[in-house]
């Protein structure tokens, strides 16, 4: 058995497997990595479709559909590497996309995840939306990436050609030390899909651990592939999560008055939904503040279960400014611009 585990999981893409499982399987040393995949309760055939043309490939299949997060963890319950990788279906690596990654994290062993390059599959000059160039969170929970702020997102033109530690690693793919992903609890199920990477990544450093992008790793990502970019689940998760996240991560000092703020950046986003006259948008806002107070003691529960794993606050990474004022109202559209952000 290699000392890695490549595992996909599958909801309902067979057609994604179709495109993308035999280019895995050409640009993957078998004697490096084996190439697992979890079916999540898919109902387009593709358990049947792997087994009659993939039986090499080891099958996980999950009764029912368990989100991104449970997803990855009942899978990874059940094997046994040194090293995983989270690879999204819709995800299109190339030559030589492996080895970069899986170097890092030897020749590191304070590296608990690393990243590739994330370009586009639709506009490959592009970086892509979930991770380009490695992620970054400002102090108020909002995500960003080097090559990519909110909607803007940068042609690469090499501007990245550097590797170094980030704050967070995208889920659509990212290798994680196995011993540290399960100390660290796994994945948050709580979550079910959207900000769930980010909670891992900020807890596997409040541990200790550094998160990484390897410049010399590069995938291609459809993207939006399970949820389009409009849709108000999507939103939902987005800003449930959130407030999640920066509850159960931030050190005590500062926390209320930073989820205050949150709160009220929430509310204005709200507004703005209004005025769009995007109601759904603006409904899944609601619903997501209404889902927090519903669950006031499973949220807090979350917290103390976070702090029992934690060795120190890390925060240094964070954005210290509002990466919404600097985009809205400074008019930055580019990481490079930002200042300060370690890069």
């Amino acid at each position: 058995m290699a000392e890695t585990g490549i595992v996909i999981l599958n909801w309902n893409g067979r057609h994604l497997l179709e495109q993308f499982l035999p280019v895995l399987i050409r640009f993957t040393d078998p004697y490096l990595a084996d190439i697992i995949i979890a079916d999540n309760g898919s109902s387009d055939g593709s358990v049947d479709y792997l087994r009659n043309n993939f039986p090499g490939i080891r099958l996980i299949v999950h009764e029912q559909n368990y989100g991104f997060a449970e997803g990855y963890n009942r899978a990874l319950q059940k094997l046994d590497y040194t090293f995983y990788v989270l690879l999204n279906s819709d995800v299109e690596v190339t030559a030589q996309w492996f080895e970069p990654l899986l170097k890092m994290a030897k020749d590191n062993n304070d590296i608990a995840a690393v990243m590739p390059r994330i370009r586009s599959w639709h506009n490959r000059d592009y970086f892509e939306h979930a991770g380009a160039a490695g992620g970054f969170l400002d102090r108020f929970g909002y995500p960003f990436c080097r090559g990519r702020i909110f909607n803007v997102i940068e042609k690469d033109t090499g501007q990245y050609d550097n590797s170094g530690e980030v704050f967070w690693a995208s889920g659509a793919c990212m290798l994680v030390r196995g011993d540290v992903y399960h100390a660290a609890g796994g994945l948050d199920n709580f979550f079910f899909a959207h900000m769930e990477e980010i909670d891992l990544c900020w807890r596997m450093q409040n541990m200790g651990y550094r998160i990484f992008y390897c410049h010399t790793s590069t995938v291609f990502h459809i993207g939006g592939a399970t949820l389009p970019k409009k849709n108000h689940r999507k939103t939902f998760l987005n800003f449930r999560n959130n407030f999640i996240l920066l509850y159960k991560n931030l050190p005590p000092s500062g926390l209320f008055r930073i989820l205050a703020a949150r709160i009220l950046l929430d509310w204005i986003s709200v507004f703005f939904f209004l005025v769009k006259a995007e109601f759904s948008e603006c409904y899944a806002v609601i619903r997501a503040h209404l889902s927090i107070m519903a669950y006031p003691a499973s949220i807090n529960r979350k917290r103390k279960e976070t702090k029992k794993v934690i060795r120190h606050y890390k925060t240094e990474l964070l954005f210290p400014k509002s990466i919404v004022y600097q985009f809205y109202i400074r008019g930055i559209r580019t990481f490079s611009k930002l200042s300060p952000v370690k890069s």
